[in-house]
């Protein structure tokens, strides 16, 4: 460990003793090599291995290039250059085989010159292609430590010399240690691009919303990895990659082009989208060349085309060159929201303040953020009215309260809710009825009736009539309400009374036709209808459970959300911070329809 330091310490040393530092030329123009301001600035692989590289030498695009034959004429074109050294190795060696680190500090200040006369100014842009071994875990071997020695003594010499070093990394980095350490100081020095390539065909058959979703992701982790150990994001970028060998992730075959032309479409707006987010300094591409015949593409120079066309439609005319074949829709699968929305469900929105308030409940974002999501869930299968919600509101506080307003604010209050949250849970409930009335579940057996017949032998039990047809009666007009399912004001009537009792989910006319007795005082031939009422609703319960994570689950795939944070797919009854707002009645009610 002793002997890595010490080499990183000469190669260091190595910076400040080299004495050969060849002059950029004198006509070098300063502003040759000024970048946009806004950012990301946007850069193309564009020398001349890229048959098309006129495609990109336009006012408004950063090409890459190399040598002395192409920059000038992209520059005379309108657009800016940096240069692109596709031979770091050369200069720096490999991690088993380092170059003499007395050598590099030389190296680098010849191809600074060189580097520069290309680009025309003392200050351009150079990208290293690329670092080796990125993902190497400390403690490093001998030959490893001095590699990286050597390419941080690179960086920082040319960089001294007025450059703007950019390192490209491949793989993903490991971080940890000494490797961190190294890092930074690389960063205070160069920027760092992480190049992030994947198989286009897996990406697109996953579909627009989750495709896109996915290549943000992927993008976000690409520059967390360095922004986790303190990186600016300012001192990052990302590649795209667009090449066509196939195993070299990119196109992969994709056919047919539109396909292809889609998903590079997708990707530039995952980037801007995430470069704008993160604040990322640059954006490039790669993968245009042609270097080999497995990259001889015929498709490629419309791709470009279309990628430089859904970065800005001024910079290519895609819907003409790539015809029928371009969808032009760049709003699908994007993270576009109504105002205030935190979400989208199946066109429902999650809104920010409504998880907010829920959280003011349950005293956590996360299950709030969960349960605002249930509900714009199971809000694009049921329809509740705020007619139905403010008779239920009447009915919790009649039912909970002795009619008084007052106590039921007040309840809220203790439990920091109020009226707003109070009716969104009201809501909830409504739809929870009408979603599991209409889920099928199964009888219970004349064991399960008999072992409930036997457990809840004290439950109330009473002969009623009832206008119109209850669901807590098994929707009859006459029969034995049972307390687990029926309204509490059934089992308090005189006998012989009549009285308008007024539920959650609807208002009834009740007549008692007898005495409030206990279950087990039924014969169990008569006992069985109401205990197999209770016992569907139970059932309903579980299978309404069910049905939601099922829905919620699925529903993800067509759900958009600020950055891609998705809640868990969880049921949390709101009830149980808030009881007195929980159905009073297992049953469906007429107040809402399904769809």
């Amino acid at each position: 460990m002793k002997r890595i330091f010490l080499l990183l310490l000469v190669a260091v040393a190595g910076l400040t003793t080299a004495s050969a530092r060849p002059a950029a030329p004198e006509a070098a123009a300063t502003d040759a090599c000024s970048l946009p301001a806004k950012k990301p600035v946007w850069i193309d692989f564009a020398d001349g291995s890229v048959p098309f590289w006129e495609l990109f030498a336009k006012p408004g695009t950063v090409d890459a290039a190399s040598n002395f034959i192409f920059p000038p004429q992209i520059r005379a074109r309108g657009a800016k250059t940096v240069y692109f050294d596709l031979n770091l190795t050369r200069r720096t060696g490999t991690p088993t085989e380092p170059a003499d680190p007395a050598t590099v500090a030389d190296r680098a200040n010849r191809f600074y010159t060189y580097a520069s006369n290309a680009m025309g100014c003392s200050n351009p842009v150079i990208a290293e292609n690329e670092l080796q071994g990125a993902s190497t875990l400390t403690p490093w071997s001998v030959s490893n430590a001095q590699y990286r020695a050597n390419v941080l003594t690179f960086l920082r010499t040319i960089a001294a010399r007025g450059a703007k070093p950019v390192l490209l990394v491949s793989s993903t980095p490991y971080t940890g240690g000494e490797a961190g350490d190294w890092w930074r100081q690389v960063a205070q020095v160069a920027s760092i691009v992480r190049e992030v390539y994947f198989p286009a065909p897996k990406i697109y058959k996953l579909g627009v919303i989750q495709g896109s979703r996915t290549i943000r992701q992927m993008f976000r982790g690409g520059a967390q990895d360095f922004i986790s150990i303190g990186i600016p994001p300012s001192k990052l970028g990302i590649m795209l990659g667009f090449q066509t060998t196939p195993g070299s992730g990119g196109r992969e075959q994709l056919r047919p082009a539109s396909k292809w032309f889609e998903l590079t479409k997708l990707q530039a707006l995952a980037a801007r989208t995430v470069a704008r987010e993160l604040g990322l300094a640059t954006v490039w591409s790669w993968g245009w060349a042609t270097w080999t015949a497995a990259e001889s593409d015929p498709d490629k120079p419309t791709n470009a085309c279309v990628y430089l066309w859904a970065r800005d439609p001024n910079l290519c005319d895609a819907p003409r060159k790539a015809g029928a074949e371009l969808n032009t829709d760049v709003s699908a699968g994007q993270l576009i929201f109504p105002q205030g929305s935190r979400c989208t469900v199946n066109r429902f929105p999650v809104r920010w303040d409504v998880a907010a308030s829920i959280s003011r409940v349950t005293q956590d974002p996360q299950p709030a953020f969960t349960a605002a999501y249930s509900r714009a869930v199971a809000s694009s299968y049921a329809r509740v009215t705020t007619t139905a919600i403010l008779n239920a509101e009447k009915a919790v506080i009649a039912l909970h309260f002795h009619g008084s307003r007052a106590a039921y604010l007040a309840a809220l209050g203790r439990d920091r809710a109020n009226v707003g949250i109070g009716r969104g849970v009201i809501g909830d409930e409504l739809r929870r009825s009408q979603i599991q009335s209409r889920l099928h579940v199964g009888g219970p057996s004349s064991a399960e009736v008999r072992s409930y017949y036997d457990t809840y032998a004290a439950a109330p039990v009473r002969l009623v009539s009832v206008k119109p047809a209850a669901p807590w009666l098994a929707n009859s007009k006459r029969g034995f309400a049972l307390g687990a399912v029926a309204p509490p004001r059934v089992f308090t009537l005189k006998n012989g009374q009549q009285a308008t009792v007024r539920t959650m989910t609807g208002v009834f006319k009740v007549k008692a036709l007898g005495p409030t007795v206990d279950l087990a005082e039924l014969p169990l031939a008569k006992a069985r209808k109401p205990i197999v009422t209770a016992l569907v609703s139970l059932a309903r319960d579980t299978a309404y459970q069910n049905w939601l994570l099922g829905r919620e689950k699925s529903a993800q795939s067509q759900t958009l959300c600020w950055r891609d944070q998705l809640p868990a797919v969880e049921v949390v009854p709101l009830t149980d911070y808030l009881p007195y707002l929980a159905l009073d009645s297992g049953a469906a009610a007429s107040t809402a329809t399904v769809g």
